[in-house]
């Protein structure tokens, strides 16, 4: 009893306090930020799905489009039912659209140098809203898109930035394994061998101090790409071992509060993935990491709601809601 009640209070649970009860403490500093920027995003979405972002060019990327529904999703709506059901509709419909026949998503004059990013990201997104709201269409796109990820596989056991099996590197992997869990999730076909060799890659692109580097040859850890290296272990079934507890013991010491708490390069994707890591190891852990990267956010938040980064304020803003909501524990990619 003693020791149930000591785990419960180091993840963040007073006496008393139900998970759900704790989880609305938890948010509750961040619920006007999340709202804002909820309501943002809705604001900018335009009819199609895509958000006006940037001359529309960067609102129309798979992986923003994905991300927006994403945050829609986390807030508790599902496709066509909640406050921003018919703007998760909208993405699913986007993404839908621009799936080609080989099952690669991508949109012309919109698509970055990685195109594989987006498309991790919006196999994912389709993967969650399927399993949210079953429709045929969807799930012969969700199954080609998965399929395309396989084939793309390289040697070593990762991806990179084309649908070709040609090449590899740790944050182009973390997007395909998401993506590959949550379609298994949702009823989707994944052969077990694909997911034994991204894990071999993963682990074989951790560096001496418990990081991962970004490829198994350059092997220079930094924050980023070292949450992403946990979560890729977390999505590909691996919860105990040596290389995880070394990557969370790594990510202790990023705790981004201090001279850490600075807006540095690849700042929300890189706590995008570390709050997953860190929700996901719980206990004290999450108990210290949570409200930390919740007050720096909150903090920098735009008076219209938006949150700003390079690549523009739909994709920071997503990102962001996507972190600060991550306690509510209702996507099933999230979910621990």
């Amino acid at each position: 009893m003693a020791l149930a009640l000591a785990t419960n209070l180091s993840a963040g649970l007073t006496v008393g306090q139900t998970p759900e009860e704790a989880a609305a403490a938890l948010i509750a500093p961040a619920d006007p930020a999340i709202a804002k920027g909820l309501e943002y995003l809705a604001e900018i979405q335009l009819a199609d799905g895509s958000f006006g972002d940037r001359g529309r060019r960067m609102g129309r990327n798979p992986a923003i489009v994905a991300l927006g529904g994403m945050a829609f999703l986390a807030s508790g709506s599902t496709p066509d039912r909640g406050p921003y059901g018919e703007n998760i509709e909208r993405c699913v419909d986007f993404l839908c659209e621009h799936t080609l026949p080989s099952g690669f998503i991508a949109v012309d004059g919109a698509t970055s140098h990685g195109p594989m990013y987006g498309h991790g990201f919006a196999t994912l997104f389709l993967a969650e809203a399927y399993g949210m709201s079953p429709r045929d269409d969807l799930r012969d796109k969700l199954t080609s898109a998965v399929q395309l990820i396989v084939a793309a596989q390289n040697p070593e056991g990762g991806w990179r930035y084309q649908p070709t099996p040609t090449d590899a590197d740790i944050s182009v992997t973390i997007c395909q394994i998401m993506a590959l869990r949550a379609a298994r999730n949702a009823g989707i076909h994944v052969p077990s061998a694909t997911v034994e060799r991204c894990i071999d890659y993963v682990k074989r692109c951790q560096t001496a101090d418990g990081g991962f580097g970004y490829t198994t040859q350059d092997k220079r850890s930094q924050f980023p790409r070292s949450a992403a290296g946990v979560v890729a272990l977390y999505s590909a079934g691996v919860y105990e071992g040596d290389a995880l507890d070394a990557g969370l013991a790594y990510l202790d010491r990023q705790l981004p509060v201090g001279a850490r708490a600075n807006r540095g390069g690849h700042f929300y994707y890189g706590h995008y993935y570390a709050v997953q890591a860190m929700w996901q190891a719980g206990g004290g852990r999450w108990a210290t990491w949570y409200p930390a990267i919740r007050d720096l956010l909150v903090r920098s938040q735009g008076i219209d709601g938006s949150w700003q980064d390079g690549n523009g304020p739909a994709y920071a803003t997503a990102m962001a809601c996507v972190i600060l909501q991550t306690p509510n524990n209702v996507v099933p990619i999230f979910q621990r």
